[in-house]
């Protein structure tokens, strides 16, 4: 396919897609299995990362604000270089961060005068690791802000061969989020980096709002090392109700193989991984192998597994279905010295495209997933059985018991946190819920027959 074939393939892809993820679109850079699809498929583009980088970065008017960690050689890189050189040359302002200690060798290929600024180095710093891009961050148009950002560095095996995401948000109030942290990175909020005031890694504040609502959709963000981020990781492990499937580069956290752990032998979740190759010689899979079974697999084919995802209850739309993904690896430097970023999406339909990569990704493994229906056990429940409503509400939620033994009802935020539990008896059943503060909550009813869990939104 021609390149300009697939750039009008790409745009009515865009547009087809327009009524279903209209300020978020995830791409994947290695096959997809649409049959386990639930109406929306995913979308594999098939070595043309940059493309699609270079057409977003075509659309710039004004700004373009850029920390990727390694900017490579390579016929793609030409290609995005090009883009970046074209936007500067019709006035945008660029701004530039980079990890020192990468090669970053098209560097060079740049404009000289577009402005650049390095990490700094030493014993007491990791690396710049993010891979985020703001296009029109404070333009006036709020339909004219872009984050570009996923697991993808700028090079030609990463955006070619090795595996990737790439995600895409149209969302003014979360690119002035990304462009506080690079902000805080570059030292200054005009086009000179201030070298005295930036700030990288341990010195980093946690300074950006963390929760926005996109599209109708719950949206997390977090920043390494100033936000806790794999507490964050493990506190959605944690409220976990059915599922868990993840795939990941670097594995060498052993509080996140831990929460897995217990997933699985104290809440007998269904948990299926895939480790990078990179990742066996540490603890995580040592201690995860006999826990479990075949549901590990080793990324050991050629090239390497990029992907830092976890995708939580993909086959239950009534749980809170998400996806984490960004540039953090688990491990102990990415939470607390390199310059990372996280975006955590609460979206069955997102959770969907993710699963439908993660399906092929095993598939190439030679391992199936289990079926939805037998990971969440919804072929056996009744679901008629109880419904709690209305939903959304406001003060009250109202359920009917048409049987005599009690059920024991309990809800949790969306940290999986416990915030009210009470009995319900046969008959007809009113829950106060005035106190709790405005947000997505999951209802769950449990008795000895079946659990029922239900999101919930309070207004």
């Amino acid at each position: 396919m021609t390149r300009k074939l697939f750039l009008l393939t790409f745009t009515l892809l865009i547009c087809s897609s327009a009524t279903r993820a209209q300020k978020i679109k995830v791409y994947f850079n290695h096959p997809v299995n649409n049959t386990v699809s639930t109406g929306v498929n995913a979308i594999y583009l098939n070595q043309q990362f940059d493309d699609t980088i270079k057409a977003y970065i075509d659309r710039a008017k004004y700004t373009l604000d850029i920390a990727v960690y390694n900017f490579g050689l390579g016929t793609s890189m030409a290609n995005i270089a090009g883009a970046v050189n074209n936007a500067y040359n019709r006035g945008v302002v660029i701004r530039w961060i980079y990890n020192t200690s990468s090669s970053n060798n098209s560097i060079p290929n740049l404009d000289p005068n577009i402005q650049k600024l390095g990490s700094p180095t030493g014993i007491n710093y990791g690396i710049m690791h993010n891979k985020f891009v703001v296009i029109d961050g404070n333009s006036l148009d709020i339909n004219d802000p872009i984050v570009l950002t996923g697991s993808t560095n700028w090079t030609d095996q990463q955006i070619n061969s090795d595996y990737n995401n790439l995600v895409i948000v149209q969302d003014k109030s979360l690119a002035l989020a990304y462009l506080t942290e690079f902000n805080e990175m570059w030292g200054s909020a005009t086009p000179i980096a201030n070298q005295v005031l930036s700030k990288f890694g341990q010195y980093k504040t946690d300074n950006t709002p963390h929760q926005f609502t996109i599209d109708g959709k719950l949206v997390e963000l977090y920043f390494s090392p100033s936000d806790n981020t794999t507490q964050k990781l493990i506190s959605k492990i944690n409220a976990a109700q059915s599922s868990i499937y993840f795939g990941i580069y670097a594995f060498t956290d052993t509080n996140v193989s831990d929460a897995l752990t217990y997933k699985v032998q104290h809440d007998s979740l269904y948990v299926a991984g895939i480790m990078d190759q990179f990742s066996v010689n540490y603890t995580p899979y040592t201690a995860l192998t006999p826990v479990m079974n075949n549901n590990l697999k080793v990324f050991n084919l050629p090239y390497i597994y990029h992907n830092k995802m976890m995708l939580i209850d993909a086959c239950d739309a009534n749980s809170d279905p998400m996806i984490f993904t960004g540039s953090h690896n688990w491990s102990v430097s990415a939470d607390t010295k390199n310059d990372e970023n996280v975006l955590v999406i609460h979206d069955d339909t997102i959770a969907n495209l993710y699963y439908q990569a993660m399906y092929s990704d095993f598939q190439i493994l030679n391992h199936t997933l289990a079926s939805c229906s037998q990971v969440t056990g919804l072929a056996a429940i009744n679901d008629n059985s109880i419904s709690f409503y209305p939903n959304p509400t406001n003060d009250q939620i109202k359920f009917t018991l048409n049987h005599k033994e009690q059920m024991i009802i309990s809800i949790y935020d969306h940290l999986g946190r416990k915030v009210k539990a009470q009995k319900g008896t046969f008959g007809d059943n009113i829950i106060n819920v005035s106190e709790l503060t405005p947000g997505i909550y999951f209802i769950n009813g449990n008795d000895t027959r079946f659990i029922k869990t239900q999101k919930i939104v309070i207004q």
